[in-house]
């Protein structure tokens, strides 16, 4: 069974295997860790459970994605530590030493990607891999102080990754600069099929009452300084049709249910030591009959139609990415879970919609970082990184 290695509990301690890069490229020079669902040639992909970790085989071959990054020059560090089956939001694996938040020590990373995350904010990568289901990339990046895409749904290859919920499933990073991300998202994405400037911010009451208290709700206004800066003020708009707790539970209901056709099969037969609540969510997902899944994917349906009136080409909704800063480690696990509902209410439309959705580093609460998001039309993912740059642009200047 594989532990960790280094202070940070960030990567897995594995056999060193070289894996080739090219010597020049948009990303040379670059260090790069890939979360352990992507395959790497040589390397058991193990998923965050040691039992997947004994069965597994080498890889033959590396994801096209992790490839795709390694040709453009980046350097391959480790493979990283994620939540188990990535089916958790906090980055607290029953089976390994929890990675450390270099941004806020006494506070969680984040999951599932919470070992990638982790490396990148303590400099031991300047990228790292990681995927968005239910908030994967968005959430830790925000708990961590970094920059995390939720890349449009199927835009970025998945082929050599381990499924999770696939019609959530996406491909994201982690950097601490604009830079370096947009040079990977050049790499990754290619150019944008919107081909609008998204130019007309939008606000909705419903996620900005989601915040924790009144200090998070002070840091957002705070963020939303640089964000009428560099795009104007946004302007709140009408109320959705559906409830947002309507919608978090339409999210719960269909990832539950392909999380178990994912890997029910494999948990049935091979009695696997599941972690807390991990356990319980495929249970869960085990109960779930086709007539919700219909009734949920007509809701979900319908909510797409929804955003994309609202967003037309060149709208951006602005919201806060979780409820405030990280949790503190000591906090109770009960209230974590109350925490983690909460988040997945702010969540879940990205998920839901397949829209592409990026998280900036421009606050903090009680010294910890927290996250401000821009959701943007499909395929508008570079566009949104080029707002995003404007943002944090005029956050330094200001």
């Amino acid at each position: 069974m594989p532990s960790t290695r280094g202070p940070l509990n960030a990567f897995l301690d594995l056999y060193e295997i070289p894996v080739p890069s090219a010597q020049t490229g948009p990303l040379a020079g670059l260090k790069l860790a890939v979360k352990d669902i992507f395959d790497v040639a040589g390397y058991r992909t193990g998923c965050g459970n040691p039992q997947k970790y004994a069965e597994a085989s080498p890889a033959f071959a590396t994801a096209p994605s992790v490839q795709a990054l390694l040709d453009a020059g980046a350097r391959f560090v480790g493979k990283t530590q994620t939540d188990e089956l990535a089916f958790s939001l906090m980055g607290l694996n029953a089976h390994f030493p929890w990675p450390v938040n270099p941004a806020a020590p006494d506070r969680i990373t984040g999951g599932s990607s919470s070992g990638s995350a982790s490396a990148v904010a303590g400099g031991l990568a300047d990228i790292a891999t990681g995927s968005d289901t239910g908030g994967s990339i968005r959430a830790p990046a925000s708990f961590c102080g970094l920059i995390g895409l939720r890349a449009t749904h199927g835009r970025i290859s998945l082929d050599g990754t381990m499924p999770l919920a696939p019609s959530f499933d996406t491909f994201g990073w982690f950097a601490r600069d604009m830079a370096i991300y947009e040079k990977v998202g050049a790499v990754l994405l290619g150019e944008d099929t919107h081909r609008h400037e998204l130019k007309r911010p939008i606000a909705l009451d419903v996620l900005d009452e989601l915040m924790l208290g009144r200090k998070e709700a002070e840091a957002y206004r705070d963020m939303l300084q640089p964000v009428a800066a560099g795009s104007g003020a946004p302007k709140t708009a009408e109320p959705l049709s559906h409830s947002i707790d309507d919608l978090y539970w339409c999210f719960r209901t269909l990832q539950g249910y392909e999380a178990w056709q994912s890997h029910g099969a494999w948990i049935s037969a091979s009695g696997s030591a599941l972690g807390p609540f991990v356990k319980e969510r495929f249970e869960h997902g085990a109960t779930i009959a086709a007539g919700a899944v219909q009734r949920e994917t007509q809701r979900r349906d319908a909510f797409r139609g929804e955003l994309t009136a609202l967003l037309g080409e060149d709208g951006v909704l602005v919201l806060p990415t979780v409820p405030g800063a990280a949790p503190l480690k000591a906090t109770p696990i009960a209230d974590l879970q109350n925490w983690r509902e909460r988040a997945l209410r702010l969540l879940c439309l990205s998920g839901l919609s397949g829209f592409p959705q990026i998280t900036l580093p421009l606050g903090s609460v009680d010294g910890a970082p927290f996250g401000l998001s821009l959701l943007g039309p499909r395929n508008s993912d570079r566009q949104l990184m080029a707002l995003a740059a404007r943002i944090l642009a005029a956050r330094w200047k200001g």
